[in-house]
């Protein structure tokens, strides 16, 4: 299991301990601001379910199935000559690897659900972006009329917030540092190598060589 499944494994357990991390010290420093506030405090399962954690944790989730999914997507059509993440620029270049098995389930079974399984990738990044996006809308108003209460002032609708400088602020200033990170993988895997790494050309293989 561990041979079959282990970048899996341990992604996950990366997850589990960073967010565990999150929720801990976002608890204390939000405690802290309330304190701060002269607002009574929170205990961990009303953190979980406030304003300051689901807005953080999903702004973070939303970027990064953005930048995924862009990245299936735009790798569809467009090249990057020399890079191991392109597709080659030729497309007789391209050679179909395809192990030894069955075939999935929708491709045996033909018509549209083939046609839904040949987008699938794209269709989950794009369902759970949507989901994400939702999620830090409605947890960054929470904490946006929490705050405004908390200040005697009257709390925005969950319009209003949407259409703030502030929520786009948000996810603006982590989406553009996703981007920031794809740009750096294509181009840095025209010149560079890291041996055995599925995401570099092999180390003798010329810059020019497009494609892993």
């Amino acid at each position: 299991m561990w041979k079959r499944n282990s970048l899996s494994i341990v992604l996950f357990l990366l997850l589990a301990c960073f967010l565990a991390g999150q929720v801990w010290t976002g608890f204390l420093a939000h405690n802290q601001e309330l304190a701060d506030a002269h607002r009574a405090g929170l205990d961990l399962w009303g953190y979980l379910r406030s304003g300051h954690f689901v807005s953080a944790t999903f702004e973070n989730w939303e970027s990064e199935f953005l930048q995924m999914g862009m990245y299936v997507l735009l790798t569809v059509t467009l090249r990057q000559k020399g890079s191991a993440e392109s597709r080659p620029i030729d497309p007789e270049e391209e050679q179909e690897r395809i192990a030894p098995g069955p075939a999935p389930w929708a491709v045996r079974r033909g018509g549209v659900w083939t046609s839904l399984y040949g987008h699938s990738l794209a269709i989950a990044f794009t369902a759970l972006f949507l989901m994400s996006f939702c999620l830090h809308l409605a947890g960054s108003w929470r904490a946006e009329v929490e705050q405004q209460v908390a200040r005697g002032r009257v709390p925005p609708t969950w319009w209003e917030h949407l259409c703030s400088s502030s929520f786009w602020f948000e996810s603006f200033q982590n989406w553009q540092s996703e981007f920031l990170a794809v740009l750096a993988l294509v181009i840095l895997t025209i010149f560079l190598r890291q041996k055995d790494s599925p995401q570099s050309k092999p180390m003798a293989a010329p810059h020019s060589q497009t494609g892993d």
